[in-house]
């Protein structure tokens, strides 16, 4: 080689004027990829390129292509496109939507969720955003201010509105406006005619008003005082905590738990709180007690809203304008801003397990929110600024794992032993069906209906409680013996008499009642076997058919309103008689009634529910506690074929410790929750061989580890639904063991 030519690449011949650089070629991977995570069953983010002359920031909410649709998502945290990722196949984001970013505490918790119930990422994001369809405002409406001054000669009522106009810091709607005046909505229109109104557009999304944490509370006694001053503790403390508030039926929990969202109102003033209600039918009644508190109505959520009053909660929690929110388990996932606080009432309360879709408890869920806990793939650098904030959980019966929880020191308990206004907690008495069995063809036992004698003759309530739906459980024919199933469904059919319908509850499936037997053809063969509560509604009114009798269940009273109207007849005292199920065990004060009679005290006991008892005490406990909640006392009798179950006697005796501590030593010796983890895993499928054999495939991969047992597979307790056929697995591990790891190598096999 020539000696001049070495190196001839690299040293270039001295010029006057250098040349310029060769042009770098164009890498198609150095230009930004953005991370967006869509609201559908994905693992995580797909990759985009940023929209020309703009930046998108993680919690920016963004348009983007996928396959031949648009899709709206959210850029996601910081996160490394996968190395095989073609760079001709990114495609560019649309646009970025003009709305408040999702903060960071939020888009952690959505990743934290999908971890723990091992849910893809997308399908957590949709219980937060849908499709995205909130994102976009309503068309505007007209809002009205008042004129700067008040033109003369104005009758009362146009004064009035514009003293109301006025006062308000807002532009309101003419509804909203004659709301706060008093007056009807066409007296705005001839106040705005005088002159005393400007009119111009403004969003249709409600305004809130902000609560008035200073406005003066109900009295408290000095028990109550002393429990509201340790949540506010809590409050002042900043940071996070648990708190159990236990206090007996009847003992104004909400009263104290107030005391603590005031505090957190005035510490922040932008501080939002949550707060949490098992069932729709108990969120009405909260608004009223919470807007007479706090001077203005907190923001409602719950499945019974329009769309339209959906858009407007989520648009408004989103930017931080709701300070207060009250909803069923959902409001959880609610796009907050600046979260501060949340109340679980009723925190024992199965409802708060979601049992479709994404698969969650509130509660636990909730608890994970306040702590900020971050998942184990979270990035040092995006640990959260502040350690979370304040949760209380209320309730008269609480779950075994929180009473474990405050018992290892995890969380803190503040008592309430005693009824407010020194009422009493009702009296126990215990009715042997098998000494004094009904009527035949009839289910009160003649105790019972002397005691409802006694109570009717006093001009006293009583409440009849059976948690059973519709007439009766069972449907079969007399002469061939056939049970009236769902089709492709081993579920019995519920026999709803009022409506004339036979109803699965498990997949929705209904029919009318046949005339004949679907199977033989005999007519007038189909006989009802079993009470719910339609029936016992039936055997009242047939018994005391001078006095007012209603029955309560959620088929009946099939939205708030309805609930809300049958409450506030019972509460007024215009039923004499009250048959209901768990719609009416919770949250409710009948100041007039003194006696609850349990039809059926053995129904929650059968079944292999880990926490069949556990749940039977929470229920039977709390429908008790609705009886002498004001100065007259009450009682609450038990009719039971099983007076010996360790539940039965707990109740009567009143020791809700004993029956905690027995129960929780069972649950140590097996290593069950809260002691140990305990997961189900099941297989469905239309195809009943393809499962089964996918089940056994399983099985052969169970990983070997110690402190691991993997039970099945096994048919579970519904082994056909809706035409699948379904398989459980059980897994029990130690409470040591990260059982969402061992579940994901298990899968990760086939």
């Amino acid at each position: 080689m020539h000696p001049g030519l070495i190196g001839a690449s690299l040293v270039q011949p001295m010029t006057d004027s250098p040349p310029p650089p060769p042009a770098p070629a164009a890498n198609p991977l150095s230009q930004p990829i953005i991370p967006v995570l869509l609201p559908l069953p994905l693992a995580g983010p797909y990759h985009y390129r940023p929209p020309k002359d703009e930046t998108c920031e993680p919690g920016d909410w963004v348009e983007v292509p996928l396959a031949n649709r648009t899709v709206r998502g959210i850029v996601w945290h910081e996160n490394a496109p996968p190395p095989d990722l073609n760079p001709a196949k990114i495609k560019t984001i649309h646009r970025k939507i003009a709305f408040p970013r999702l903060g960071e505490d939020m888009r952690l918790f959505i990743d934290w969720v999908a971890h723990y119930t091992l849910f893809p990422q997308g399908a957590v994001l949709h219980m937060v955003m849908r499709k995205g369809e909130f994102l976009d405002p309503p068309k505007t409406q007209i809002g009205y201010r008042a004129s700067e001054t008040m033109p003369q000669g104005l009758n009362p009522k146009p004064m009035a509105v514009w003293q109301a106009a006025r006062t308000s810091n807002q532009i309101l709607s003419a509804s909203a406006l004659a709301r706060k005046a008093g007056v009807s909505p066409s007296v705005v229109k001839s106040a705005t005619k005088a002159g005393a109104l400007k009119a111009q557009e403004i969003s249709r999304d409600p305004i809130f008003e902000r609560p008035n944490p200073a406005r003066k509370g109900p009295h408290l006694s000095a028990e109550q005082r002393q429990a509201a001053e340790q949540l506010i503790q809590k409050i002042n403390q900043n940071g996070f905590s648990c708190t159990l508030l236990d206090g007996v039926t009847g003992a104004g929990k909400t009263e104290v738990y107030c005391e603590a969202i005031a505090k957190a109102l005035t510490q922040d003033p932008h501080a939002q709180i949550l707060l949490m209600l098992p069932e729709i039918a108990l969120t009405l009644p909260f608004l009223k007690r919470l807007e007479q508190r706090f001077g203005a109505a907190p923001a409602a959520w719950h499945s019974d809203m329009s769309s339209g009053q959906r858009r407007g909660v989520w648009r408004a929690v989103a930017a931080g304008d709701v300070r207060l929110v009250v909803g069923v388990r959902s409001s959880l996932f609610l796009p907050f801003k600046n979260l501060r606080l949340i109340i679980v009432d009723e925190e024992h309360d199965n409802a708060y397990k979601q049992q479709d879709g994404v698969l969650y408890h509130a509660r636990d869920m909730a608890i994970a929110r306040a702590a900020a806990l971050k998942p184990p793939t979270a990035m040092k650098k995006m640990a959260n600024k502040t350690s979370g904030f304040p949760i209380i959980l209320a309730s008269a019966t609480p779950s075994l794992e929180t009473a474990v929880n405050v018992q290892e020191g995890r969380f803190d308990r503040v008592l309430l032993e005693n009824r407010f206004g020194g009422a009493a907690m009702p009296d126990f008495q215990l009715i042997d069906m098998r000494a004094h069995p009904p009527e035949k063809g009839h289910w009160l036992s003649p105790l019972l209906v002397e005691a409802i004698e006694e109570t009717l003759a006093k001009g006293e309530q009583t409440l009849l409680f059976l948690n059973r739906r519709g007439y009766a459980p069972l449907t079969l024919c007399r002469r061939c013996g056939t049970r009236m199933t769902a089709p492709d469904s081993d579920t019995w059919l519920v026999e709803h008499r009022y409506q004339n319908k036979l109803v699965c509850h498990h997949s929705g499936f209904t029919m009318p009642i046949p005339e004949a037997c679907p199977e033989c053809g005999a007519k007038d063969s189909l006989t009802a076997c079993g009470p719910g509560v339609e029936r016992i509604g039936e055997e009242v009114a047939t018994r005391w058919p001078n006095r007012t009798s209603e029955v309560f269940s959620s088929d009946i009273t099939s939205n708030p309103a309805a609930a809300q109207a049958l409450l506030k007849r019972m509460t007024s005292g215009e039923i004499d008689i009250l048959i209901a199920t768990q719609m009416a065990a919770k949250g409710h004060h009948f100041p007039n009634l003194t006696l609850v009679g349990i039809v059926d005290a053995d129904l929650g006991l059968a079944g292999g529910d880990l926490r069949a008892a556990e749940r039977s005490w929470q229920i039977l406990s709390q429908v008790a506690g609705r009886a002498g909640r004001e100065q007259k006392r009450g009682r609450a009798l038990l009719q039971s074929y099983q007076p010996q179950h360790p539940v039965i006697q707990g109740l009567v005796r009143g020791d809700r410790d004993s029956f905690m501590e027995a129960e929780a030593e069972g649950r140590r010796q097996l290593n069950f929750p809260p002691y140990g983890r305990l997961a189900a895993l099941i297989l469905s499928g239309a195809n009943e061989r393809l499962v089964n054999d996918s089940a056994r495939a399983l099985r052969n991969c169970v990983p070997q580890s110690n402190g691991v047992e993997v039970w099945g597979p096994a048919p579970a307790p519904l082994y056909r639904l809706r035409g699948h056929y379904r398989v459980r697995f059980l897994i029990k591990a130690k409470r040591t063991i990260a059982l969402q790891a061992y579940i994901k190598n298990w899968l990760a096999q086939i």
